[in-house]
């Protein structure tokens, strides 16, 4: 007999690459006005991972990321993706952003990250928007893929998805 298996909710989570913390202070506020109270947010990391944003926002940029206390539906993460962009484009000058915002979600078993870009390992959602599976847990730990970014590697980023991973899991327990 043929079942549907819906998914549970999944924990909207955000990571901001920027260079200047009043424009990240101002996209959290208006961010937290069209999704909600954030649950967590990480102390401020350094990110010097690779020169990819350099041309565009410079250099000396920072990381922070954020998790939003209300869980969404996954269906929302095109409409929330294309959300970022708006926002991105409000805040850049001449042309350059200022903030890059990256939007995805986690659940108990991966975390999942939204591109405008297609590649070999991507999904493609509708309206411009693919998705790609960025970390898996296993062993009490988040484990790496082949094309997994070198700073969602590292063991600071994956003790903060940890984090959120049981703030998550104590959400869902709590919705039984």
């Amino acid at each position: 007999m043929l079942k549907l298996s819906f998914p549970k909710k999944v924990k909207f989570i955000c990571g901001f690459i920027y260079k200047d913390e009043k424009i990240y202070e101002k996209v959290k506020k208006i961010m937290q006005k069209k999704f909600g109270a954030i649950d967590y947010e990480s102390k401020t990391i350094n990110f010097n991972f690779t020169d990819y944003y350099k041309k565009e926002m410079g250099s000396n940029l920072w990381r922070n990321f954020v998790s939003f206390k209300k869980l969404k539906n996954i269906e929302e993460f095109i409409k929330i993706k294309l959300y970022c962009i708006k926002l991105e484009k409000k805040f850049s000058q001449n042309n350059k952003r200022c903030i890059n915002i990256d939007p995805g979600y986690l659940n108990e078993a991966k975390l999942v990250l939204l591109s405008t870009k297609d590649f070999y390992h991507r999904i493609y959602l509708g309206k411009g928007i693919f998705c790609e599976l960025t970390l898996y847990y296993a062993n009490k730990n988040f484990q790496d893929l082949a094309w997994t970014y070198p700073d969602y590697r590292t063991p600071s980023y994956k003790s903060i998805f940890l984090e959120i991973r049981n703030i998550y899991r104590n959400q869902i327990k709590g919705e039984k």
